[in-house]
């Protein structure tokens, strides 16, 4: 498959994610630059500061819209090729506090999308997930793994044919906004202290540019009903503290927030037995093939472990 000649909607197409898949696409490959993008957001601002940052000969086109909204998720697809559905209430905290709005945008927008991609014979549909969908301890992880199932379950709807539907599930982004990365820079700077939840705490670290490389990469893989999940480096906390801040400074431990993990799962032990490995990537599928009984790609027995150098590239990256 290629991108060239397709008509692709990015919902939530104006955050992190969707601005770097947005530059793959038309500063990628002369080859695979597509017919057009639609960047589907709530946030009006976000368009207009993108609208100058992108070649006015783009063939790119804003829309303003909520994916809560049936009626113009609907409206906005039409004749649209593939969906990339990043859109998405994905801070923990504010998920916790704001429980019926977590499930109207994660869960109901998330059935939304997959109403309009029936309705409009939509070919390809990716949807962003987390790892936090693994066990899910937090509503947000809840939400998302509803999300998980309403489109790998999505493709009976669809009977065999189009559309197809599909999900990519990852870690933590290096310098993303409300990660802790910003954060320790911002305490530092202002107190040369820093606050963290627990000193043993890992998690997955990933940047951008793979997320956004990997995305495109699945999409053009897929076959409908596969979770994909990169391979990625895990890091202690502390080994990010060092990346991150070089100097000595004091350290309060405020312990583990609620709904909080101490450390992040991707792949569970029952997921193991329809999990296919691949060199850098792995794909759970509705088969039994049986990657490894009991195994879980897990942040702190990843045999992939960062150091603070690792850390720094990435942070640079």
């Amino acid at each position: 498959m290629t991108f060239k000649g397709k008509e692709i909607l990015i919902t939530g197409g104006t955050g992190s994610l969707g601005k770097a898949l947005i530059k793959k696409l038309l500063y990628g490959p002369i080859n695979q630059v597509p017919k057009g993008i639609r960047v589907f957001s709530r946030d009006e601002l976000k368009q207009w500061e993108m609208k100058k940052e992108i070649d006015k000969a783009a063939p790119m086109s804003f829309l303003i819209g909520d994916i809560r909204d049936r009626k113009r998720i609907e409206m906005a697809s039409k004749n649209v090729d593939i969906i990339i559905h990043c859109a998405a209430l994905k801070q923990v905290p504010s998920c916790e506090d704001n429980p019926l709005e977590a499930i109207r945008t994660n869960v109901i927008g998330a059935q939304n999308i997959l109403y309009a991609a029936l309705e409009n014979k939509i070919e390809k549909v990716m949807a962003i997930s987390t790892d936090k969908a693994c066990y899910p301890v937090n509503l947000y992880g809840a939400t998302k793994l509803c999300s998980e199932k309403l489109f790998v379950q999505g493709n009976v709807y669809s009977g065999g044919r189009n559309p197809r539907f599909s999900c990519m599930r990852y870690g933590n982004v290096i310098n993303s906004r409300g990660s802790v990365i910003p954060l320790f820079k911002k305490q530092f700077e202002e107190t040369k202290s820093v606050t963290i939840t627990d000193p043993s705490m890992t998690r997955f670290w990933i940047t951008l540019n793979h997320v956004a490389n990997f995305i495109l990469e699945s999409v053009m893989e897929m076959k409908g009903g596969e979770i994909f999940i990169p391979k990625m480096g895990s890091a202690n906390i502390m080994t990010v503290l060092e990346a991150v801040v070089p100097d000595k400074c004091k350290i309060s431990t405020i312990g583990i927030r609620p709904g909080e993990k101490l450390h992040e799962i991707l792949i569970n032990k029952e997921e193991s037995l329809n999990t296919m490995e691949y060199k850098d990537h792995f794909v759970i599928t509705n088969e039994r093939v049986s990657l490894q009984s009991g195994f879980e790609y897990r942040s702190d027995t990843n045999k992939q472990q960062l150091d603070y150098k690792a850390i720094r590239r990435m942070i640079k990256e």
